[in-house]
């Protein structure tokens, strides 16, 4: 018991210079914490000899803990180039942060800053800050900071590449994304992210590419084959994206989108039959429902299936009457049932109820998928063999009426 409290008192007296000459040395009054705790360990140990007392277990603990640990602890943090204030002072902003008091967890952050700028987790810390508060540019400028001092943070390369796509910075945006994927080519996120990119800038065939090359780290993704199905979409390469989006739909039973998008490329091959498997199978859809009874109509249409024709176009308009009843006035397949075809007198849409469910590169496939059944609705059965054949050597991009009428004409050529 004597040689113990022996050899706590000189390890405690030696550790507690120790630490009071690194304050001088510092000057950083942050020791001054850690002394007082050594002080009151020893304190214990001295009240222990001194008089007598038999300490019981919690104070034992609380001796060595406070005059031996802890200052041991730190001595190996200081090892690392972890620095005593910056530890305790980002313990303080995570407490204010969890309090909400953000101003203050701020100004704790840049007070590490001020004493060391080379601080990567004080720099981290506030470019999270100022991203959940909006402040986008002083995010950046931090993670920027972040990524200098610590070149293997690759979350952080990706936070600045999202940040400048939504401050429209797109190219600057798709060129860091380029480079991350370069030293993390499995980081999927980034992937989606350039991919959506480069759709939005129909750079399609860069996009197929991305995408590619990410399945190989991600063959299970539904977010990947999906998009991907959407680029060949836009590319016409339709038997590509057909496969796309079948893989899509196998991975995510509910991707109604793939479906839909599936019974569209059916109805360009004019397979019917499949077409109309797959439009019943989303018509629970809300935000699908109207349109796929409306294509069903069309479909029983071209089946001569009259009475049927009248019932889902009556339904279509049910759910969407403005919607509906605009393209029913546009296509000449309905005059002959115009008769009986229940139009109301106010036309109302459920759209605006609906929005933000579907992508605008999901409607823009959409609307690209509809306007090339239109201009395949006429074509004989040749002609779409040939338009499968063309298919598999080429991909073009039809952008306008001119381009349309000349895709129209190479395939009856």
């Amino acid at each position: 018991m004597v040689i113990e409290q022996l050899i706590f008192t000189i390890m405690s007296f030696a550790i507690f210079v120790y630490m009071f000459f690194r304050m001088i040395q510092k000057n950083d009054t942050t020791y001054v914490i850690i002394l007082v705790l050594e002080a009151f360990g020893i304190s214990l140990n001295f009240a222990e000899v001194l008089f007598g007392v038999e300490l019981n277990i919690i104070f034992i603990m609380l001796k060595y803990i406070f005059s031996i640990l802890l200052p041991i602890l730190i001595m190996i943090l200081e090892k690392r180039n972890m620095s005593l204030f910056e530890i305790l002072f980002r313990i303080k902003a995570q407490i204010y942060l969890f309090f909400n008091n953000t101003r203050k967890a701020k100004q704790t952050l840049l007070d590490i800053l001020d004493k060391n700028q080379n601080s990567y987790k004080a720099h981290l810390m506030l470019a999270q800050i100022y991203e959940q508060e909006g402040g986008m540019r002083k995010s950046i400028d931090e993670y920027v900071q972040a990524i200098d001092l610590n070149k293997q943070d690759y979350n952080s390369y990706y936070k600045v590449s999202e940040l400048l796509n939504q401050l429209e910075k797109k190219d600057e945006a798709a060129q860091m994304l380029f480079n991350l994927l370069q030293k993390k080519p499995d980081m999927c996120e980034a992937s989606e992210l350039l991919g959506s990119i480069l759709i939005e800038k129909d750079r399609y065939k860069e996009a197929s590419n991305v995408y590619q090359d990410a399945i190989k780290y991600n063959p299970l993704n539904y977010e990947l084959h999906y998009n991907l199905a959407i680029v060949y979409t836009m590319l016409n390469d339709f038997q590509s994206a057909k496969m796309y989006y079948e893989k899509a739909a196998e991975i995510n039973s509910l991707s109604y989108n793939s479906i839909y998008s599936l019974a569209q490329i059916a109805l360009i091959y004019k397979e019917l039959e499949e077409a109309e498997r797959r439009f019943l199978s989303v018509i629970e859809e809300d935000e699908l429902s109207a349109d796929a009874y409306y294509e069903l109509a069309k479909i029983s249409l071209l089946k001569r299936e009259k009475d049927v024709a009248i019932k889902y176009i009556n339904i279509a308009i049910d759910i969407d009457s403005k919607k509906i009843v605009e393209k029913v006035k546009k296509d000449s397949m309905f005059i002959p049932i115009m008769a009986k075809i229940s139009i109301p007198f106010n036309l109302e849409s459920d759209s605006k109820e609906s929005k933000g469910k579907m992508t605008k590169k999901e409607e823009k496939v959409k609307e690209h998928l509809e306007e090339i059944c239109e201009l395949t609705r006429n074509l004989s059965d040749l002609d779409i063999k040939k338009l499968n054949k063309n298919e598999s050597g080429k991909t073009k991009k039809i952008e306008d009426k001119k381009q349309k009428k000349s895709f129209e004409k190479e395939i009856q050529e």
